[in-house]
């Protein structure tokens, strides 16, 4: 099962971005994340990459992210993820929002604070955790024991009080069922990262 641009919207840590056009073509699937510093990316995707562009390298005017938005439509891109912010690109004019729309490719913003090692690891881990899964579920108990509790976390963004009124608990037990879910991890692996697997097991096995 492929990560699809509509996927990363829901992954652990980022949150923060925003589909912003384009949500006609929100299932197309995601091969890699591709950080385009140059103007033009063309000689330098394969087709299927989310595109980032992020302005520090070079400057990025509307016009250039228009024909960003129109090379990808050629080069068959996933999505186009602008970062936006005061030192480099602005803001996201309303007319590349519309020519995402018209062109349908998935366009994003991402902030400047979301740092971008952040953004294409998590990225990355998802995309090769679903290629060599097969759909095959990753530790299928947990995952068929602790689907409520996930898809909690997803919607609340890890606020154990607003997980426990949506999943009809006491915040306590919230608490307690995510400690049990890697209490009994084997030594050297870390809780953090087997829950964040979990949780991206959780999102591409979801029907």
């Amino acid at each position: 099962m492929p990560l699809r641009c509509r996927d990363m919207l829901r992954l652990p840590g980022l949150e923060a971005i925003r589909l912003r056009g384009g949500s006609a073509a929100a299932d197309n699937a995601v091969r890699w994340p591709y950080v385009a510093e140059n103007r033009s990316f063309k000689v330098w995707v394969k087709g299927g990459e989310l595109v980032f562009v992020t302005g520090i390298s070079r400057h990025r005017s509307p016009q250039n992210l228009a024909e960003c938005l129109y090379e990808g439509k050629e080069c068959n891109i996933s999505g186009l993820v602008v970062l936006t912010g005061d030192a480099y690109i602005g803001q996201l004019p309303n007319t590349l929002c519309r020519l995402a729309d018209e062109l349908s490719i998935p366009l994003f913003e991402q902030p400047y604070s979301l740092p971008m090692i952040e953004v294409t690891e998590t990225i990355g881990r998802a995309i090769v955790w679903s290629e060599h899964t097969d759909g095959q579920a990753l530790e299928a108990a947990t995952l068929a024991g602790s689907a409520d509790l996930l898809e909690a976390w997803i919607d609340c963004r890890g606020n154990q009080s607003a997980m426990a009124d949506t999943i009809g608990c006491h915040r306590n037990t919230v608490r307690n069922r995510m400690n049990q879910m890697t209490e009994s991890l084997p030594k050297g692996i870390d809780p953090a990262e087997h829950f964040k697997t979990l949780l991206l097991a959780h999102l591409l096995l979801k029907p």
